[in-house]
């Protein structure tokens, strides 16, 4: 862990040194791991199959049920950013173990959670049991900030920028620190957390009267419709080629209809983009897209269910916050999504 956040560190790996990307932070790996009974949870638990590596799934569950803003696909996502599951892993400056603990903090986090009898970094029940410590506690440090208004921002958010830029940081700051670094990892692990995270979404249903459901929960206010605009960055008129709606980044961001994902990735303009084949409807070819996204939940040729997360909101490519840009294409060409969701 490092009080001024990460950086591309050169990392020493089993007496060899690698190149890798990523904050310095805290945690460890070895022998042991909780039963089942032990973790509270069943298979799953919130944790995507085969996402984590088996041996540290247990230990993952169990730090994830420490508190509710620290959910075991978030342990497991900031593992991946600090070590990249190498429970040896060492930084320049004194980062240890698969979370990346410096010393000083290991002394207060660190126990002997898998009971070996000694308590360090490099045995993964002790790393990823202190992490989930740590976590909690800066995730409850900084809801104290915002209680009082001395932060603003999401709780999780802001314990992860804790954990890299230090609770000092962030509250001089009130709010995520003005470091590139620290930024970047609070994003990184933001947008790891769909891989590792185990998403049951209820069957979706598209309402009577609708070709489409809303890919948003609720009834989400429209921000700016389709049609000609001036475009917030590009500053030209030209063709609003869907139609915004607000939400808070993170909201899932759902299928409209049954179909195939036919892209899933970064797209210039659009940021983090998926678009879905819905096949023939009324002998026309449909396709609709959802843009801007935080993370991304499904991958090319994956078939997809109405309802079924896809991503998350965010504020990616060409966006001045966060929203949902959602677009139906008709024939290949954009058309006006409003009247396929039943909102003219």
């Amino acid at each position: 862990m490092s009080n001024g956040g990460g950086s591309t560190m050169t990392w020493v790996v089993g007496g060899c040194l690698a190149a890798v990307i990523m904050p310095v932070v805290m945690m460890v790996a070895v022998s042991g791991s909780p039963s089942e009974a032990d973790t509270g949870s069943g298979a799953g638990g919130g944790l995507k199959d085969g996402a984590v590596p088996e041996a540290y799934v247990p230990w993952v569950l169990k730090a994830g049920a420490l508190c509710d803003v620290i959910k075991p696909a978030v342990v497991a996502a900031q593992i991946e950013a600090e070590s990249g599951w190498n429970p040896n892993a060492q930084s320049p400056v004194g980062a240890e173990g698969l979370s990346q603990f410096m010393p000083g903090t290991w002394k207060t986090w660190g126990r002997d959670d898998d009971g070996n009898g000694r308590i360090s970094p490099y045995d993964p029940g002790d790393a990823i049991m202190a992490q989930g410590r740590y976590d909690c506690a800066l995730a409850k440090q900084v809801e104290g900030y915002k209680k009082r208004g001395e932060a603003h921002g999401e709780t999780l958010d802001l314990a992860l920028a804790a954990y890299n830029a230090g609770p000092g940081a962030v509250h001089q700051y009130g709010g995520i620190p003005p470091y590139t670094e620290t930024q970047n990892y609070v994003a990184r692990i933001k947008s790891l957390i769909p891989k590792y995270e185990s998403v049951d979404d209820p069957p979706g249903k598209i309402p009577a009267g609708q070709q489409m459901a809303m890919p948003l929960p609720g009834n989400p206010p429209v921000t700016s419709p389709y049609g000609m605009r001036m475009h917030p960055t590009l500053h030209v008129y030209k063709l609003h080629t869907g139609i915004d709606f607000s939400a808070p980044a993170g909201t899932p961001l759902k299928a409209a209809r049954d179909g195939e994902v036919t892209f899933a990735g970064w797209s210039n303009g659009y940021g983090n983009r998926v678009v879905i084949s819905h096949g023939t409807i009324h002998g026309d070819q449909i396709s609709t897209t959802y843009n801007h996204m935080s993370a991304i939940s499904v991958s090319d040729g994956q078939k997809v269910k109405v309802g079924q997360r896809v991503g998350a909101v965010g504020s990616t490519g060409f966006s001045t916050g966060p929203h949902a840009h959602f677009e139906v294409m008709q024939n290949g060409k954009y058309v006006d999504p409003a009247p396929w969701l039943g909102l003219k």
